[in-house]
């Protein structure tokens, strides 16, 4: 219920005064996990994002049944017996970009920024930060990242039997386009 509070809270700030606010539907999160014996990556291009350009505001949300893997058993093993997505069906993201005076949204560039907040999966919540750029091109906005987190910091337990297949630190990629709210 926290969590869906939380977007109601944040879509209402975002319906007023709306001329500085950004929005996705079709983000990019992926992961990586390399190990001697095997790698694993997941995409996921269902990501909603807000973004408010006015205080440096975040939001991001995924679904995590969204997660797509190229062997269809690791799928099924992410999501019903790691992520339990029928019990934690979203992650999210709530932070603030930390130097958001640096960016100039008016102007054509490239901008590298910093970005802090909470990270919640599984109903576990852990602060991060990260860097990232954002791209501003045409009154459009490409932010991307990458960061690392620990899946059992997020009380992800992973079997013995394939714990050496998995590794111990996760490569989070995040990839946003961002789009002036109400265009489609």
């Amino acid at each position: 219920m926290r969590i869906s509070s939380l977007l109601i809270y944040f879509f209402s700030l975002f319906f007023t005064a709306n001329a500085q606010k950004y929005m996705t539907k079709e983000g990019y999160i992926g992961f990586f996990s390399h190990t001697p014996l095997e790698d694993i990556k997941a995409d996921n291009n269902q990501v909603a994002g807000l973004l408010d350009t006015s205080t440096g505001e975040i939001v991001l949300q995924v679904l995590i049944k969204s997660f797509r893997f190229k062997k269809a058993l690791m799928q099924e093993h992410f999501n019903e017996s790691y992520l339990e997505s029928d019990k934690y069906p979203r992650s999210i993201f709530t932070g603030k970009i930390t130097d958001i005076k640096s960016i100039d949204f008016s102007k054509n560039g490239t901008y590298e920024v910093n970005v802090e907040g909470e990270l919640t999966i599984r109903e576990v919540t852990k602060k991060i930060s990260a860097k990232g750029t954002f791209e501003i091109n045409g009154g459009k906005i490409k932010a991307s990242s990458k960061f690392n987190i620990a899946p059992e910091d997020y009380n992800i337990r992973i079997p013995a039997v394939v714990r050496n297949n998995i590794a111990r630190i996760i490569e989070v990629t995040v990839l946003i386009n961002y789009l002036p709210f109400g265009e489609k």
